[in-house]
C-alpha cells in the first residue's frame, strides 16, 4: 500500500466526520461557481444589460471565496483535535511529523478537490435551471441562454484548488509534534471544574439589555449612529453568555438537588458545564454568522417589500405631473398624457387641484397649504375617509404619507404666517391621496382668501386607475422619456418605477440570499463539526453508563437533550438578535417589515429543525452501535 493509499483510505474510514466538510464545501463550490456563470454570462459580462448586476455577481463570488478560506481553515482545525489519538498511535508506530503533516496534506486535498469538482458538475447540471431563475430574479429583458461556462468552470477549479493548497500547506506547516503529544496526554487528564464570573454573567444582563433597549427605542438616523457601539457591545455580550453566563447558571441548577437528582438530569447535568466551556468559542461563532444570515437575507426581503410599498404607498395614481411656477408648458405636456392613455386604451380618471405655498413669519420653514374641499374630493375618489375641520381661525389637519413623523411633530403647534395670520393643525391624517408633498396643510376653502398672496402655487395633475392594466409600463416609460423632471415639473410613472427599481434590486436580492445561505450551512456545519469532535468521548461514557442499568429510551432522553442544546443554544440566540435588529431596521424606515422578519427566521429555524432531526438520528445510531458493539 502506497502513501497515497494510505491517506485516502484514511478518509474514506472518517466518513463521517468529512461529510459535512465535503457537502459544505461542495455547496460553497457551487454557489462560487454559480456566480462565475453569471459573471461571465454573454449578455451580461458583454455589457448589453445590467453590466452592475455582472460586477455585484463577481464581487459576491470573491467575498464567498473569502470567507471558504476561513471556513476551510476551522474545518481542518476541528478534525486535529477529533483526530488527535488516531494521530498519536500513528506517531506511536513510528510515523514521523514529515510524514504526519504530508498524510494531513494529501487527506485534505482529496476532499477538497473532490468538493470542487462536485460543485463545479453539480452548477454544470442544474445551470439551465439556474440561469432560467436568475433571468427571473434579476428582472431581465433578455433571456440568459445555457451556455457551456468553461471560463466559469476554469476560474472556479483554479480558485478552489488554490485554496485548499494553502490551507493544507498552512495546517500541516503549523502542526508541532509537541503540541500534538500534549493534546493525547490531555485527553487522558481530567478536566478542571468551569468557573465563571457573577461580575462577568451580570454583565452579558447589561450589554445585551442596553443593546437591546437601544435598538428598540432607536429611530430614523439615531439607528444609522448606534450600529457601531450596539454591534459591539453585542458581540461582547454574546461572548460572555457562552462563556459565563450560560457555566453559571447550570453550576446554580445543579446546587438545586432536587433538580440535580430527578431521574437522568444528573448525566445531562454533569458535563453540560464542560460542553458550553468547551463549545463557547463555537456556539459564539454560530450565533454572530447566523445572525449576521438573519439580519441580511430579511434586511434585504423587508427593504425590497418597503421599497414597493412605500412607492405604492406615496403614490396610488398610475402618473403623476406636478407642474410649479415656471412650467409653460403644462397644459400641453397634461394633453399628452391624456392622449398617450386614451391611444393604448388605458381606463383613468383625471384629477388636479392647487398646492398653495406661504413663508412662515420668520422665514424658517415653509408651508403647503391645500383647500379641504380638494382634498375631500380625491379622497372621496380615493375611497379615503375625508377630513373634517372645526370652524374658526387657524384650524387646518396635518397629512404626511405615514413614512415620517412629521405630522405628529407638527401637530398643535401654531405658525405664525408672514400674513401676520396663524395656522394650527388639531389632527394629523395619514393619507396617499397626495403625492406632491408630504406634512401639508388641509385648511377650510374660506381660510384660503385670508391668509394673503403665496409666494408659490404649484398644480398637482393626477390619474386615477387599476393597477395592472395592459400598457401601463410602456405608456409610462415612453412619457417618462418625452416630459421633464426638474423644478418646474415633475412626471412620476408608478408601474414604470416600480419596475426599474426591481430591475436594480433583483441582483441585490440574488446576491444577499446565496451569500446568506452559504454563511448559514457553513454555522451548522460548525455545529457538526463540533459534535462529533466528542463522539468518541461520548461512547465510551455512555458505555460505562449502561452498564450501570442506562435504559435505551433514557438514552435516547439525554441525547435528544444533549443534541437540542448544541444545535439550538446559538440558534436561539441569534434569532433573538436577529428579531432586534430587524425591528430597528423597521424603526429606521418607519415601515413594518415584522411579516418579512417573521418568514425569514421561521424559515431558517424551520431550516435548522430538519438539520437537527437528520444530525440526531446519525449520531443516536453511532453511540447505540458503541454499546452494542
Amino acid at each position: 500500500m502506497t502513501f497515497r493509499q494510505f491517506a485516502f483510505r484514511n478518509v474514506s474510514r472518517n466518513t463521517r466526520l468529512y461529510t459535512a466538510y465535503f457537502l459544505s464545501s461542495m455547496f460553497t463550490v457551487m454557489v462560487f461557481f454559480t456566480f462565475s456563470i453569471f459573471a461571465y454570462h454573454p449578455v451580461l459580462s458583454g455589457g448589453q444589460i445590467h453590466s452592475s448586476a455582472a460586477l455585484a455577481l463577481s464581487v459576491s463570488k470573491w467575498v464567498i471565496y473569502v470567507f471558504s478560506f476561513f471556513f476551510v481553515l476551522y474545518s481542518m482545525s476541528a478534525f486535529l483535535q477529533s483526530r488527535k489519538r488516531e494521530f498519536g498511535l500513528m506517531m506511536m508506530h513510528g510515523m514521523t511529523v514529515r510524514q504526519l503533516r504530508r498524510m494531513i496534506f494529501l487527506e485534505n486535498m482529496i476532499v477538497g478537490s473532490g468538493a470542487t469538482v462536485s460543485g463545479i458538475g453539480l452548477g454544470v447540471i442544474f445551470a439551465k435551471g439556474i440561469l432560467l431563475a436568475g433571468e427571473n430574479v434579476l428582472a431581465l429583458n433578455k433571456p440568459l441562454q445555457f451556455y457551456f461556462p468553461f471560463k466559469a468552470m476554469g476560474v472556479t477549479l483554479i480558485s478552489f484548488l488554490l485554496l485548499f493548497v494553502l490551507i493544507s500547506l498552512f495546517i500541516s506547516t503549523v502542526l508541532r509534534s509537541g503540541k500534538l503529544i500534549t493534546l493525547i496526554q490531555a485527553n487522558r487528564q481530567p478536566k478542571p471544574e468551569p468557573k465563571a464570573s457573577l461580575l462577568l454573567s451580570l454583565l452579558v444582563v447589561l450589554l445585551l439589555g442596553v443593546s437591546y433597549f437601544l435598538s428598540l427605542r432607536a429611530s430614523g438616523l439615531a439607528v444609522v449612529l448606534l450600529l457601531a457601539p450596539v454591534v459591539i457591545m453585542v458581540s461582547v455580550g454574546t461572548y460572555l453568555l457562552f462563556t459565563q453566563l450560560s457555566v453559571y447558571l447550570i453550576r446554580k441548577l445543579k446546587a438545586r438537588e432536587g433538580l440535580f437528582w430527578h431521574k437522568t438530569n444528573m448525566l445531562l447535568f454533569s458535563d453540560l458545564s464542560y460542553r458550553m466551556k468547551d463549545n463557547a468559542r463555537s456556539f459564539f461563532l454560530v450565533a454572530i454568522i447566523s445572525t449576521v444570515s438573519f439580519s441580511a437575507i430579511g434586511a434585504l426581503y423587508g427593504f425590497q417589500s418597503m421599497i414597493n410599498g412605500t412607492l405604492t404607498q406615496k403614490n396610488p395614481y398610475l402618473f403623476t405631473y406636478l407642474s410649479a411656477d415656471g412650467d409653460s408648458k403644462a397644459q400641453a405636456h397634461v394633453q399628452l398624457i391624456d392622449q398617450s392613455l386614451a391611444q393604448a386604451g388605458i381606463a383613468a380618471e383625471p384629477l388636479s387641484l392647487k398646492i398653495n405655498y406661504y413663508k412662515a413669519a420668520d422665514s424658517s420653514q415653509t408651508l403647503a397649504l391645500v383647500k379641504q374641499s380638494d382634498y375631500n374630493r380625491i379622497a372621496g375618489l380615493m375611497g379615503l375617509t375625508p377630513i373634517r375641520l372645526a370652524t374658526g381661525d387657524g384650524t387646518a389637519a396635518i397629512v404626511d404619507f405615514g413614512l415620517s413623523r412629521k405630522g405628529e411633530e407638527l401637530l398643535h403647534q401654531q405658525v405664525k404666517l408672514q400674513s401676520g395670520m396663524d395656522i394650527e393643525a388639531e389632527q394629523a391624517v395619514v393619507s396617499s391621496a397626495i403625492r406632491a408633498v408630504s406634512g401639508y396643510y388641509v385648511v377650510p376653502d374660506e381660510r384660503i382668501g385670508t391668509l394673503g398672496q403665496p409666494f408659490k402655487v404649484s398644480r398637482y395633475y393626477a390619474w386615477h386607475g387599476a393597477a395592472g392594466q395592459h400598457g401601463v409600463q410602456q405608456v409610462g416609460e415612453l412619457l417618462t422619456s418625452k416630459l421633464p423632471y426638474d423644478e418646474h415639473a415633475t412626471f412620476y410613472a408608478l408601474e414604470y418605477q416600480t419596475s426599474r427599481t426591481n430591475d436594480y434590486f433583483g441582483p441585490v436580492m440574488f446576491i444577499g440570499f446565496f451569500v446568506g445561505i452559504v454563511f448559514f450551512v457553513s454555522a451548522g456545519s460548525f455545529l457538526y463539526f463540533r459534535l462529533y469532535s466528542d463522539l468518541d468521548e461520548d461512547k465510551q461514557k455512555f458505555k460505562a453508563i449502561s452498564k450501570l442499568g442506562l435504559s435505551d429510551k433514557e438514552l435516547g432522553r439525554i441525547l435528544n437533550r444533549q443534541i437540542s442544546l448544541l444545535f439550538f443554544a446559538p440558534i436561539v440566540v441569534a434569532l433573538v438578535h436577529g428579531a432586534v435588529a430587524l425591528t430597528a431596521l423597521s424603526h429606521m424606515f418607519q415601515y413594518s417589515i415584522f411579516r418579512e422578519s417573521l418568514l425569514v427566521l421561521g424559515l431558517f429555524f424551520f431550516i435548522q429543525v430538519i438539520y437537527f432531526f437528520i444530525v440526531r438520528l446519525f449520531y443516536t445510531r453511532q453511540i447505540r452501535s458503541a454499546l452494542t458493539g
